[in-house]
């Protein structure tokens, strides 16, 4: 029988992400709109879609031996995991998200302090209590279901909401007076599955690859070709993760050089190698990058 690995995904905000890095990374899923259990292009992965919310409780207990889930939420289910890596990517980009502590923008509230006796609506009940009892503030915690933002001020003072530009906080005009803490996407194992050899050869694997397709986001290849006396003028101009890649052409005098770039800086970039004197300039896109 072929050995498996049951990875959990996240279901929610971070599932399309998710699929999108699996599939730079090399992994192919299917999701049916009706089922939990995704099909996968790896013999030895078998897959589960579920709530990021829920994923650190069922990697702790060992029903899935990893998943993919929020800091946020392994500190709100106090699970006791073993975090593989950090993934740095969310819904919309490739930055830590936050929960912030939001108020109406007539609030008088500038504060935590300001909320003492008040009432907060929030999906992170667990962090944002221990949040309070750290500043000494006594207010009731009680748990959303969803649109948290439309409850202010109507239903309660304040919430604790998850962010990433802050512009859904803004269009229910809302302002933020305080972060709670930050989360960034990360790969988990279960303590056991860890120790399991295999197991863990497995799941660094996918964590290897992961970061590979995370590194390629936001950056292209560059190749070109240099005539010997330009060599020097166009490496100074070139950036690099470490070194540029060079190489003899069979025509005398000429080198092939290879780098990978930043995609944001190309455009001006291609210009000014462009006038330094390089040839055959060629852009191309990454799927991974292995340090």
């Amino acid at each position: 029988m072929t050995k498996k690995i049951k990875l959990g995904l996240p279901k929610g905000s971070l599932q399309e992400s998710t699929l999108r890095m699996l599939k730079k990374a090399g992994f192919t899923v299917s999701v049916s709109s009706r089922s939990y259990f995704p099909s996968i292009d790896d013999p030895e992965i078998e897959p589960v879609l579920l709530r990021a919310q829920e994923l650190p409780q069922y990697v702790e207990n060992g029903v899935l031996d990893c998943g993919i889930t929020g800091a946020d939420w392994i500190l709100e289910n106090k699970a006791r995991v073993t975090v593989v890596t950090d993934l740095m990517y969310a819904k919309q980009g490739m930055s830590p998200v936050r929960w912030v502590l939001a108020v109406p923008d007539h609030s008088a509230m500038k504060n935590v302090k300001d909320l003492q006796g008040k009432r907060i609506a929030t999906e992170l009940v667990g962090v944002t209590k221990e949040y309070l009892k750290k500043n000494k503030v006594k207010a009731t915690v009680e748990f959303s279901w969803g649109a948290t933002e439309a409850k202010v001020p109507q239903l309660v003072d304040a919430i604790v909401e998850l962010t990433e530009t802050g512009s859904s906080l803004r269009a229910h005009n809302l302002k933020i007076i305080d972060t709670i803490c930050q989360s960034t996407t990360q790969f988990i194992a279960n303590k056991s599955a860890w120790k399991d050899s295999w197991k863990k050869d497995k799941i660094e694997h996918i964590s290897l690859l992961l970061q590979g397709a995370i590194n390629a986001e936001d950056k292209v290849g560059i190749k070109l070709n240099a005539r010997e006396e330009n060599l020097k003028k166009i490496l100074s101009i070139l950036p690099a993760m470490r070194n540029p890649t060079i190489s003899s052409l069979s025509r005398p005098g000429w080198y092939a050089i290879e780098v990978v770039s930043d995609e944001k800086v190309v455009r001006d970039l291609i210009l000014r190698l462009k006038k330094a004197g390089a040839e055959g300039i060629i852009e191309y896109t990454l799927t991974k990058v292995i340090p």
